[in-house]
């Protein structure tokens, strides 16, 4: 058949739409936000093509509006990880011969499709089903997803053009080779293009997958499998699942096929799985490749000679945009005394602003938290800090789930640097400040690096360039992604590729090359032209 070396459309990332008031696009999604809102629909589980019902539903709400009903889905059982690991491998052989450039072409396709005509439809349903504002929206289900596809594609050419140096006489090559078996991705509500990156990333690289999403996340992961079946890919790639962790574990991890898992959720989960791979590793073909990205506690460092006004913004959009619940989203912050007051003056500024409820109304900065196992959880750390002589609220500190699962954005005050809520993730709109004293800036540096066993995110505050080198120094290892002067979250794919490490996982940088190396197993293979006839060295003649 022909061929050729090929070169990919050159990849920018994908442009913001702005959502202001007489837009089009806040038309359009408006719109289309109305239309989803008015129906119920019904979402089957992709096995090998096939839509597949159990009968066995799970209804789905807006977290924001916890009595309209979305739709159901269906749930799955054991025997369905088992037909999703079968159409996995049946559909391998085809999948991984196929020539990369039409793998490349089915991935493009789908980050055109996401920007194009599926834009609106994408962010209508994270912002219904996940109780994300427009622009986070935005930013997340149309933008950052069809960047991680466009620069994966790019990738995966500078993967495949780096090849070994050759001698006189001898071609050597190195071909990426897919893993030997499946590929299991397991997903998160918070970022719909997390959901999207996390089964598309190893597909690209020639794998078969079998995809788990967050519960709360179906109604989104479901409009993801529509783009990715339009845009060409084959049945048995990408197998969309809805079972419960231990069945799918139980079946998952005790396959000789499993080769390996793409991961982003809590720590805990992350660490089960582990120790369940390690106990069940004999039972393997090959070791598998285990990428993880889990949680964190990130954190606000004000230096003495930060700008209060730089710090407060931070803050508010750091710590409260998509209530809180961004891997990356400010949890703790380090404040000198000698600057509290101001900070904490255009900070309340801000909130005193900030309007929270559905995210029908583009008004509104702030939407609920995800269901009300996570309400609850936050209410009651709260009420701790209300009750506790080692804290208190400063901020906020009032919620109510009566029609919505709504947390007002809160700022606690810890008296104590060891206060719970300075080292454990809450993962919602709640940030606790620990005020120290202007000079003991090095102390607090070592509570700032001993206090969490997160490493994922972290932003400092300083106008002094002497001061900024020695805390770039100071806290190499507390954060993946590191930001100087600006709140700890926003990575762009192509800009900054996200991960950390410590508790937060194993810093694979999703959107980098570094990930989708991880995703195949390369083979060195030499050739030589005119081969050796004499086993004879030179050095073992008589002289």
């Amino acid at each position: 058949m022909p061929k050729g070396i090929y070169n990919i459309p050159a990849v920018t990332n994908e442009p913001i739409f702005s959502y202001a008031p007489g837009s089009p696009e806040r038309a359009e999604l408006q719109a289309t936000i109305k239309e989803m809102r008015s129906e119920e629909i019904d979402v089957p589980m992709y096995i090998g093509g096939e839509e597949v019902r159990t009968g066995k539903l799970f209804t789905m709400t807006p977290p924001h509006d916890h009595k309209h009903v979305l739709g159901h889905y269906h749930l799955g059982e054991k025997k369905h990880i088992e037909m999703a690991i079968d159409a996995a491998l049946a559909a391998k052989p085809a999948w991984e011969a196929l020539g990369w450039e039409h793998r490349a072409s089915i991935f493009l396709k789908a980050a055109e499709l996401i920007s194009g005509p599926y834009r609106q439809k994408i962010n209508a349903a994270t912002m219904l089903g996940q109780s994300k504002n427009a622009f986070q929206a935005e930013i997340d289900s149309a933008c950052e997803i069809a960047d991680f596809l466009r620069f994966n594609v790019q990738y995966m050419t500078d993967i495949y053009k780096q090849q070994p140096v050759s001698s006189k006489g001898i071609w050597n090559r190195v071909e990426q080779r897919p893993l030997e078996g499946f590929v299991f991705a397991l997903t998160p509500f918070n970022f719909t293009a997390i959901a999207g990156n996390l089964p598309t990333a190893p597909a690209m690289m020639g794998n078969c997958i079998v995809w788990k999403p967050s519960k709360t996340a179906v109604y989104s992961a479901r409009v993801l499998m529509e783009i990715f079946q339009k845009a060409g890919v084959p049945a048995g790639v990408i197998n969309l699942v809805y079972v419960s962790g231990p069945a799918a574990s139980e079946v998952l991890f005790s396959s000789p096929d499993f080769a390996g898992i793409h991961f982003t959720g809590s720590t805990g989960v992350f660490q089960d799985i582990w120790k369940n791979i390690g106990e069940n590793i004999h039972m393997f073909k090959s070791y598998p490749r285990i990428v993880g990205e889990t949680g964190g506690k990130d954190y606000i460092f004000m230096h003495p000679t930060g700008n209060c006004k730089d710090v407060a913004t931070g803050i508010t959009r750091g710590a409260f945009e998509y209530q809180g619940q961004k891997c990356s989203a400010a949890s703790r912050a380090f404040i000198p005394a000698s600057k509290y007051d101001e900070v904490m003056t255009y900070v309340k500024e801000d909130l005193s602003k900030i309007k929270m409820g559905g995210t029908e109304d583009f008004t509104n900065f702030v939407n609920a938290v995800i269901d009300e196992t996570s309400f609850d959880k936050l209410a009651s750390a709260i009420d701790e800090a209300k009750a506790s002589p080692d804290a208190e609220i400063v901020a906020g500190g009032t919620y109510d789930k009566s029609v919505g699962y709504f947390i007002a954005p809160t700022i606690i005050r810890a008296l104590k640097h060891d206060y719970i809520t300075m080292e454990e993730e809450l993962f919602g709109p709640v940030l606790t400040i620990f005020v120290y004293d202007d000079n003991k800036v090095d102390e607090t540096l070592d509570i700032l690096d001993k206090g969490s066993m997160y490493a994922l995110t972290g932003a400092i505050f300083s106008e002094d360039r002497y001061v900024i080198e020695k805390l770039v120094k100071r806290l190499t290892h507390t954060a993946g992604n590191f930001y100087i002067n600006d709140k700890p979250t926003g990575a762009v794919v192509g800009q900054q590729p996200f991960g950390g490490g410590r508790g937060s996982g194993t810093n694979d940088k999703a959107g980098s090359m570094i990930n989708l190396l991880r995703w195949v197993s390369p083979r060195t293979i030499k050739e030589t032209f005119v081969p050796a006839q004499d086993y004879m060295y030179p050095n073992f003649l008589e002289d």
